[in-house]
């Protein structure tokens, strides 16, 4: 894949995701390289990053994503040096939620000091696929991960979200983080929504915004720049945008 190039990875209605092989070890020059890009980014971030483990694809299709628990660390150390993908190989996947009601889609504002696509605008919740998503049976369920993610970052419960259905991945040039995009549909009213975000939400986005599917053109074009670049995919697969020509 060229280093600038967004790819489409299209998805069934009943995508299945496994656990398909361990950890791979890395030799001991790779892990040292690792190490090393990993504490530099701790300390760029104040100690605040946890070494977890997150799962990467091997393989995508509509159907089936296969993979492996990796390293937060490594995804770390692949972001601040993506020529490390030849050796490493990591491609995290993320779920991210496109909340629609009844006149408003959702989005939010990341952090200007995020460690990832800092103050641009994204369609949430959103976070990588971790253990709490996995089954006994070695499949991980993205629903499962984005109801975690709900009320992490926005304070809602689980049943303020119904109808979810898979969009599309879009695997970021360099990182190679594929985000999963699963449109969510809910009742609740924008008031509500603002006061679970204040009450229960933690720091993810410093500001929401409730934009009328009709303004959708327009603010992606007020924020050109400032859109995480899955958004307009993940828009146009829960066709609220329209489809490229």
């Amino acid at each position: 894949m060229a280093d600038d190039i967004w790819r489409i990875h299209e998805t069934g209605p009943a995508l299945t995701i496994r656990l398909a092989r361990p950890t791979p070890a890395l030799p001991a020059p790779l892990a040292a390289e690792v190490a090393t890009l990993w504490q530099a980014a701790q300390h760029a971030a104040g100690g605040r990053l946890f070494n977890g483990r997150v799962f990467s694809a091997d393989t995508i299709t509509p159907a089936r994503i296969d993979g492996h628990w990796t390293e937060f660390r490594r995804v770390v150390a692949q972001m601040r040096r993506p020529a490390l993908f030849a050796a490493l190989g990591i491609r995290p996947l993320a779920v991210g939620g496109v909340i629609v009601g009844r006149d408003f889609v959702l989005f939010g504002r990341r952090p200007a000091d995020a460690v990832y696509q800092p103050g641009e605008w994204q369609l949430p919740p959103a976070g990588s696929l971790d253990p709490g998503a996995a089954g006994a049976d070695g499949t991980l369920d993205p629903l499962r991960q984005l109801h975690a993610e709900l009320a992490e970052e926005l304070g809602l419960p689980p049943h303020a979200v119904s109808a979810p259905r898979p969009l599309v991945i879009v695997e970021h040039p360099g990182s190679h983080v594929c985000d999963l995009g699963i449109a969510l549909a809910t009742e609740w009213e924008e008031g509500a929504i603002r006061a679970a975000h204040a009450a229960r939400g933690n720091a993810e986005y410093a500001a929401l915004a409730f934009v009328a599917p009709a303004d959708l053109p327009g603010f992606l074009a007020r924020h050109a720049g400032r859109v995480t670049r899955q958004a307009p995919a993940f828009l146009r697969g829960a066709g609220l945008l329209p489809a490229f020509p």
